[in-house]
């Protein structure tokens, strides 16, 4: 089965949104063992919606169309099939009854614009959509099986869950196996980390891919069959013996990810103290639900005088070694524990650019502590590679957690990765 992806609008291809829907899509199907072959974005106008359906239902047997399927007159998805098609648009009642009972149970009159939205091309087969007012439908174009789904993120993820997986195994059946594996790394560059595992001699039917989404690179593993899929483990075992420490999470997309997933509800707590990464390592756990089960405070103390005021800094330590000092960030971090008891905290103190280094401490020098409750502190200065100020920042945050991480798992908190140089004490 070959399937693929168009992807509707303006906004999308021009770039005034990114596409996470697409992105979505692609990563559940592959989690189902089903690989995307083809992505297309479109604009919506109603020609190239038409070329574009027309010309990959002759390259595909199942295609996902997303987007183009609201009330107003840029939302085309329909329309189009129905030229390409050369069938009219017929009203689905089912549909319409559905959407003044929609409004009614809301007491509201539906705009008559809404009925746009039951307008399907007269082959289609209507696709219900419980959570919204865009219904999705599906309808066959030569070879392929076009699937028509909402925009709206929430809307599709239930679409495809509910409707187009059952749909596709009705259909389809089971194809062959695919099964993919991702290694989490930090502190080797994406052609060296290939360069390294091109000693491998890779089972037929196992290929490698990298993404690189600094400070991360992810390395993926692609088993294709029953036989690879058999194979996987011994493989991905070989990459974690040769990739050694920058190996640092599995099938995460980040390590705040891994970080959130190892301390939610395990009653475990945690603080932060930081100046260079601004509340980044904060924030980055924030963005997660359920957060507030382990993490106690989140404190930038950007200034000498807010560390020393805040976190009890002693002004002697930044006299005699600086803000940027192993010194300081272990004082930084004692501080932000011992406020509330927690379980750890980190600090980070850094130069991350483009001013302010010296010959001593460049462009890229920082200082990263780790405190744990029984009064032990692990920490280091290293010198990131890099020069741009957001990937500094983002590789120290990578670093801290990766500390948090190896403290967790009761692994050597401090190791040495490829690309980063760590300062001796």
């Amino acid at each position: 089965m070959k399937l693929e992806m168009i992807c509707t609008g303006e906004e999308v291809l021009s770039g005034q949104i990114i596409d996470t829907n697409a992105a979505w899509v692609a990563n559940t199907l592959m989690e189902q063992g089903i690989e995307m072959q083809h992505r297309t974005t479109v604009g919506d106008r109603l020609d190239d919606l038409v070329d574009v359906f027309t010309a990959r239902s002759h390259h595909a047997d199942v295609i996902i169309v997303n987007g183009g399927l609201g009330p107003t007159t840029d939302d085309m998805s329909a329309e189009a099939m129905a030229k390409a098609k050369g069938e009219p648009l017929t009203l689905n009642e089912q549909w319409k009854r559905t959407l003044i009972d929609w409004y009614a149970a809301s007491n509201r009159l539906m705009p008559e614009s809404n009925l746009k939205q039951a307008l399907l091309p007269e082959s289609a087969i209507m696709v219900d959509n419980p959570v919204g007012t865009a219904c999705g439908f599906r309808v066959k174009l030569n070879r392929a099986w076009f699937f028509f789904t909402p925009g709206v993120p929430f809307e599709l993820k239930q679409m495809i869950h509910e409707q187009f997986l059952p749909f596709l195994n009705t259909e389809f059946g089971s194809s062959q196996p695919t099964k993919v594996f991702k290694l989490l790394t930090i502190g080797q560059g994406e052609s060296a980390l290939q360069d390294t595992l091109s000693a491998l001699q890779l089972p037929s039917g196992i290929e490698l891919g990298y993404r690189s989404s600094m400070p991360h690179i992810e390395v993926k593993v692609f088993a294709r069959g029953k036989t690879a899929i058999n194979q996987l483990e011994d493989v991905v075992s070989a990459i974690r013996l040769l990739l050694g420490h920058v190996v640092v999470a599995d099938n995460v997309p980040t390590l705040a990810s891994e970080i959130h997933q190892r301390l939610f509800q395990s009653g475990i707590s945690l603080s932060m103290a930081e100046s260079c990464t601004g509340g980044m390592l904060t924030s980055q756990l924030i963005d997660f639900p359920g957060s507030s089960s382990y993490l106690h405070h989140g404190l930038v103390t950007y200034s000498n005088e807010s560390k020393v005021r805040v976190l009890g800094v002693s002004p002697q330590t930044l006299d005699d070694h600086g803000a940027v000092s192993i010194a300081t960030v272990e004082e930084m971090a004692s501080g932000a524990r011992e406020m509330l008891d927690s379980d750890y905290a980190l600090a980070t103190s850094g130069i991350a650019g483009p001013d302010g280094g010296t010959d001593d401490k460049p462009v890229g020098t920082v200082a990263i502590a780790l405190a744990v409750k029984d009064g032990g502190i692990h920490s280091q200065m290293v010198k990131l590679p890099l020069k741009k100020r957001e990937i500094i920042r983002g590789l120290t945050a990578a670093v801290a957690y990766d500390m948090l991480r190896r403290a967790l798992l009761g692994e050597a908190v401090i190791v040495d990765y490829p690309n980063i140089k760590r300062f001796a004490k």
